[in-house]
C-alpha cells in the first residue's frame, strides 16, 4: 500500500476553488473514499488509503483542477458525484458531464449521485420511454422532474404533464371538494416539491399560467393524445394493466414518457393487478423503451433511509 499522494498547486486561486468553502470539497472526498486529506500551504495530501483510492483520488483532482481553470466554483454535491457516479481511474465510459442536468434559472445543477442514477439520467436522454423503478428515496422522481424542466426551459418540449393514479382516497375524485386541479394536487405534491426545491417558485406560476405545466389525473387521459411534450407517470405500481396500457398508447409524436415506482409499494388490493409489474413482464424486451432499476445503495434522503428499508428488506425476508 502506497504511503499517499500529494497534490501541488501554486495557483491560490485554483488551490482554494478545489478545496471548497471551509475546505468542504476535500471533507467530501474523505466522506467518499475514506483515508485522512491535509492541506498546508500548497499542498493537499492524501493518507491512509489503498493504491485504488490512491488513484481516484487522483483522478477526482485532476477533474476538481480542470473545471476551476473552466472558470467554474465546484462544490461538495459534485464531489459526491464523481466519487459515487464516476468512472474509476483506468476505465473507459462515460464522464460524469453526460450525467448533469442544467436547468435554465434553476438553483444549481443536478449532479446524480451514484452510477445507477447517472445512467437512469443518460437513458432518459436517450430513450422516448423510460421507466425508473426503486425504493423510496433513491431520486427517481427528482431527477424525472429536473429532466422534465430542462426540456420545458430549454423550449424542447411546449408542455410538462404531471400524472399519477388516485388510489389512496378510497373515493370518486368527483365527490372531493374544489376543481379537478384542487381535487388532484394533493396527490401530485411530492412532484410540486421536487420542482420548488430546483426552480424559483415564480417561474413554477408563470408556467402554470400559461399552460406549460398541466396536472391530470391517469382516468382522465382516455382519448387524449400527448405531442411534443413530456410526461411524467408518479407511482405507476398503483396503476392497473389496463391504466398503463392506456397511458402507453396515449404518448404521441415527439413525446418524451417518464414512468416511476415502486415495486415494494403496492397499494392495489391484489399486488399482481399492478401496471408496472405487467409492463415489466412484457414489455422489457420491447425496442426504443428503457427500464432503469434504482437499490438501496442509490438512496440519498437522509441516510436514516437507507437504514429503514434495509431493516424492512431483512425482516421481510424472515
Amino acid at each position: 500500500m502506497d504511503d499517499g499522494i500529494t497534490i501541488v498547486l501554486d495557483n491560490r486561486d485554483i488551490l482554494s476553488g478545489v478545496c471548497g468553502a471551509n475546505d468542504g470539497n476535500l471533507r467530501a472526498i474523505e466522506q467518499s473514499l475514506g483515508g485522512r486529506i491535509s492541506a498546508m500551504g500548497n499542498e493537499i495530501r492524501f493518507q491512509g488509503a489503498d493504491e485504488d483510492c490512491l488513484e481516484r483520488f487522483k483522478s477526482i483532482m485532476d477533474s476538481l483542477i480542470i473545471l476551476v481553470r473552466e472558470g467554474e466554483n465546484p462544490s461538495p454535491e459534485y464531489v459526491r458525484s464523481l466519487t459515487g457516479a464516476g468512472v474509476p481511474a483506468g476505465e473507459e465510459g462515460p464522464s460524469l458531464e453526460e450525467s448533469i442536468i442544467q436547468i435554465p434559472n434553476g438553483f444549481s445543477r443536478v449532479y446524480p449521485r451514484s452510477k445507477n442514477q447517472a445512467a437512469y439520467i443518460r437513458e432518459m436522454r436517450k430513450f422516448d420511454i423510460c421507466f425508473s423503478i426503486g425504493p423510496a428515496g433513491t431520486g427517481k422522481t427528482y431527477l424525472a422532474i429536473a429532466y422534465a424542466l430542462s426540456l420545458l426551459l430549454t423550449k424542447k418540449m411546449r408542455k410538462l404533464l404531471l400524472t399519477r393514479p388516485v388510489v389512496e382516497a378510497g373515493e370518486s375524485l368527483g365527490f372531493l371538494p374544489g376543481d379537478l386541479t384542487q381535487k388532484i394536487s394533493p396527490y401530485l405534491r411530492p412532484l410540486y416539491d421536487a420542482m420548488e426545491s430546483l426552480i424559483p417558485y415564480d417561474i413554477i406560476q408563470k408556467m402554470e399560467e400559461n399552460r406549460g405545466i398541466e396536472i391530470a389525473p391517469l382516468a382522465y387521459m382516455r382519448g387524449r393524445s400527448l405531442n411534443d411534450c413530456v410526461v411524467i407517470l408518479d407511482e405507476a405500481q398503483n396503476t392497473t394493466r389496463e391504466q398503463m396500457k392506456m397511458f402507453l398508447t396515449r404518448i404521441g409524436e415527439g413525446t418524451r414518457a417518464i414512468i416511476t415506482g415502486d415495486i415494494t409499494q403496492i397499494d392495489l388490493p391484489r399486488r399482481n393487478d399492478s401496471g408496472l409489474l405487467n409492463a415489466i413482464s412484457i414489455l422489457s424486451n420491447v425496442e426504443g423503451l428503457n427500464f432503469s432499476y434504482l437499490h438501496t445503495a442509490d438512496v440519498v434522503r437522509n441516510p436514516l433511509v437507507k437504514k429503514i428499508i434495509q431493516a424492512y428488506d431483512f425482516h421481510n425476508r424472515d
